[in-house]
């Protein structure tokens, strides 16, 4: 015989019930305007592809292609010429001054992801082995508190990732959301799985970040988040009431994941970063033409894409 079923208790009603009323609300509507964020380069190892951004200047210039093909955020890694990953200051301070100098509108987005990366000594596993990199707060934030942004990403998660463990405590959270908030930078807060979303939750009601939030769901990453769309209808109904979102997928996911954000009335994220494919064996030649083809997928779904100034006003960032 079946034992009797198991109590939810009050609070987890509560959540229920206003998961189902943002349901009910429209949530699932596609928004007038849709921000479009263009991810340029990333900090993986750089794809096998002949325009795949490394330089500064080609950082810029991708940067700058993206805006002009209708973007309006643009999230920035740096590498160095032979495209190893970058966390130096005058990477960061060369492309961010290169895209102002041509464009004041669009929306700057640093990463803060490095300095997170955790490996473990094979010959003690209490201690870190080659290739491990981990940084202060004010070190992963330097060049946010030199350049000032509009927005940085902040990393909520703890995960397995390339051979690595990314490891980013309630401590590391909490001083980085206070140096966001001093420097006037709001953060994109990026979730990998379901229990980033209630660490997120938790930050938020301490008073470390400010709600109710604007939110990247990350899927498709190994031991992360599935690409599918009952994971992303989970993950929005579980988002803060209020809080503006973006669900992507990474590699072959990208595309279908953009289209069910968009469904879902989430905001879309394309670029390099995270494919370099406009469709199955068909390589983009440059970041402009994922955003160009984000557009039009935009355009099918009913939808435009938003002006930088209209991103902004959604954002709560300055005109």
């Amino acid at each position: 015989m079946r034992g009797p079923a198991p109590t939810i208790g009050a609070e987890g009603w509560i959540k229920r019930g206003a998961a189902k009323r943002r349901l009910r609300e429209g949530n699932m509507a596609v928004k007038d305007k849709i921000i479009i964020t263009c991810a340029v380069t990333g900090a993986s190892p750089a794809a096998n592809h002949p325009g795949f951004p490394k330089s500064n200047e080609e950082v810029a210039n991708a940067a700058l292609e993206a805006g002009e093909a209708g973007a309006s955020i643009i999230h920035i890694h740096v590498r160095k010429p032979d495209g190893k990953p970058s966390t130096d200051l005058e990477d960061y301070t060369e492309v961010f001054n290169r895209v102002r100098q041509k464009n004041n509108d669009l929306i700057l987005n640093l990463t803060t992801g490095p300095g997170c990366g955790w490996r473990q000594s094979d010959d003690d596993p209490s201690m870190p082995g080659p290739g491990t990199n981990m940084m202060t707060a004010d070190r992963r934030t330097e060049h946010i508190q030199a350049l000032r942004p509009e927005l940085a990403t902040l990393d909520v998660c703890t995960m397995q990732f390339n051979g690595a463990v990314a490891i980013n405590t309630k401590r590391m959270m909490t001083q980085m959301g206070g140096i966001f908030r001093d420097c006037g930078v709001k953060p994109e807060i990026e979730c990998f799985d379901t229990g980033d979303l209630v660490f997120a939750e938790d930050l938020i009601a301490e008073g470390a970040l400010e709600g109710p939030g604007m939110y990247s769901i990350v899927m498709g990453t190994k031991y992360g988040i599935h690409a599918t769309p009952e994971a992303m209808i989970y993950c929005r109904n579980n988002l803060p009431p209020g809080a503006v979102w973006q669900g992507f997928g990474i590699s072959r996911h990208t595309w279908p994941m953009a289209a069910q954000s968009i469904i879902l009335g989430g905001n879309l994220r394309t670029g390099f970063e995270d494919s370099t494919y406009l469709g199955k064996g068909r390589q983009a030649p440059s970041n402009a033409s994922m955003v160009m083809q984000a557009v039009e997928l935009v355009e099918r779904l009913g939808s435009r894409a938003a002006t930088p100034g209209e991103a902004r006003k959604e954002l709560g960032l300055p005109q």
